[in-house]
């Protein structure tokens, strides 16, 4: 992962616009089972809120995950950190228990990253946290506390391996050249360990896909490896990653192009878009892996990040670094947690929620099901909120937290009028209840005065 920073203000801006087998084709792609994978790809959506774990060696350092690897820690350092880690403190039903207390429901941990240390006990590799002093399969045992704690588990696995001998480039970031790689080779290592995932770990919820950005990597092994995946599987949800269609950091994907089953913007909330699944990834705090003393988000933006990507139709993947001991950092949880309590009052709004009808800005962001519009208002002016016409009438409309909200509905649009001491300093929610399905209604964009 590469950090791009990124200020709420312009997050809220963002938000308005297995056996091995030789490469093939992308006309080979054809999923398997359509009606299982649209219904898991539905069943994710609903979930709406996600942990990423981005966790390995590399915390004995502070630095960053497999871009560290030859600048600043030299290679043959930072290769042999799996020496000396040993996280005793780590424990699988605790981070569920984390993750679970912030609302999310599922959980997305890095098997395996660029610097090619792979996290559980493979055979197609050495180099494991098996050969470390720990000696303990993280990935079973964050996959079972998964299963027992009720969230979805899923494995984040690189595409490239600046590591493995096969692999044509190296560290730093991809700009040393090894003179004896053979792509070929390692496309099947890559397949026999992604199958060991599936096979020994599953069934899993997603495979989350990176790396695939080199040169090395191409469509046609990408379209091979998702249909490879898909037969293992065929409600397992992959990102558009495993191809080559992504737009850089934007993470929207080329429409020509083969692309998986939904994209993923990094560090922004990525678009408003009904008709293409997606799912921000972002950090807790700076870094994707721990490092100390590193800035973190305050509640204020953590849920307000939320709340604009639900308003966009995405989920939210919020990454956090566990420390070398195993534990995720005392300050991230707590921060975690208080983003738990505020969705056990407001969750309503936010699981199970498609994006709209108004669309997402600085103003705020709204969700919907059933004949319901949640508004979510970050600005007012002073005491009201003016939103665009829509083709239905409010029959009612009230605070989630409780207490009335004056409505004004007329041909040229809909007024709120919240008392400026009722108003949430974070999110003030007003539910609408209108006459029809609230998705029946197309997306309005909108533009709104704000003090």
């Amino acid at each position: 992962m590469r950090w791009l920073p990124v200020a709420i203000a312009a997050l809220l801006l963002t938000a308005l616009a297995g056996q091995p087998s030789s490469p093939a084709t992308a006309a080979q792609a054809e999923p398997v089972a359509p009606t299982a994978l649209s219904d898991a790809l539905t069943r994710w959506q609903d979930m709406r809120f996600g942990m990423f774990v981005h966790w390995g060696p590399v915390s004995l350092t502070g630095r960053e995950i497999g871009w560290s690897r030859g600048s600043p820690t030299p290679v043959e350092e930072y290769d042999r950190l799996y020496e000396t880690f040993n996280p005793t403190l780590f424990n699988a039903d605790e981070w569920v228990r984390v993750a679970r207390a912030a609302g999310m429901k599922y959980l997305v941990f890095t098997t395996k990253h660029h610097d090619g240390f792979s996290m559980w006990d493979t055979r197609q590799s050495p180099y494991s946290i098996l050969r470390s002093p720990f000696r303990r399969d993280v990935v079973r045992e964050l996959a079972d506390a998964c299963r027992r704690g009720g969230l979805m588990f899923g494995a984040y696995y690189s595409i490239l391996d600046w590591h493995h001998p096969d692999y044509p480039l190296g560290s730093p970031a991809g700009k040393a050249k090894k003179p004896a790689a053979d792509m070929d080779r390692y496309t099947t290592f890559l397949k026999n360990q992604v199958g060991e995932l599936v096979r020994g770990y599953g069934p899993l919820g997603v495979i989350w896909f990176d790396g695939e950005w080199e040169e090395p990597w191409t469509e046609a092994r990408g379209s091979d490896l998702y249909a490879f995946l898909r037969n293992l599987q065929p409600s397992l949800i992959i990102n558009n990653r495993v191809s080559k269609a992504r737009k850089g950091m934007a993470g929207t994907s080329a429409p020509e192009q083969f692309s998986g089953d939904y994209d993923t913007p990094e560090q922004r909330i990525g678009g408003f878009n009904m008709g293409r699944p997606w799912e921000t990834c972002m950090t807790i705090c700076q870094q994707w892996a721990w490092k100390p003393d590193d800035r973190m988000k305050s509640f204020d933006e953590s849920i307000r990040t939320l709340v604009a990507t639900a308003g966009g139709n995405g989920n939210l993947l919020f990454n956090v670094g566990p420390m070398p001991d195993g534990r995720i950092e005392p300050r991230q949880v707590a921060r975690l947690a208080e983003m738990g309590a505020w969705l056990d009052l407001n969750g309503e709004a936010i699981y199970g929620t498609r994006g709209g009808p108004f669309m997402p800005g600085a103003w705020g962001a709204s969700t919907r099901r059933d004949n319901r519009i949640y508004v979510h208002a970050f600005e007012w002016n002073d005491d009201t909120l003016r939103l665009p016409a829509l083709p239905a009438k409010v029959i009612a409309a009230r605070r989630l937290a409780g207490g009335p909200v004056e409505l004004v509905q007329d041909a040229s649009g809909i007024t709120l009028r919240v008392p400026r001491a009722r108003q949430d300093p974070v999110d003030t929610l007003v539910v609408l209840e209108i006459d029809r399905p609230a998705m029946a209604l197309a997306p309005v964009p909108v533009v709104v005065k704000v003090r």
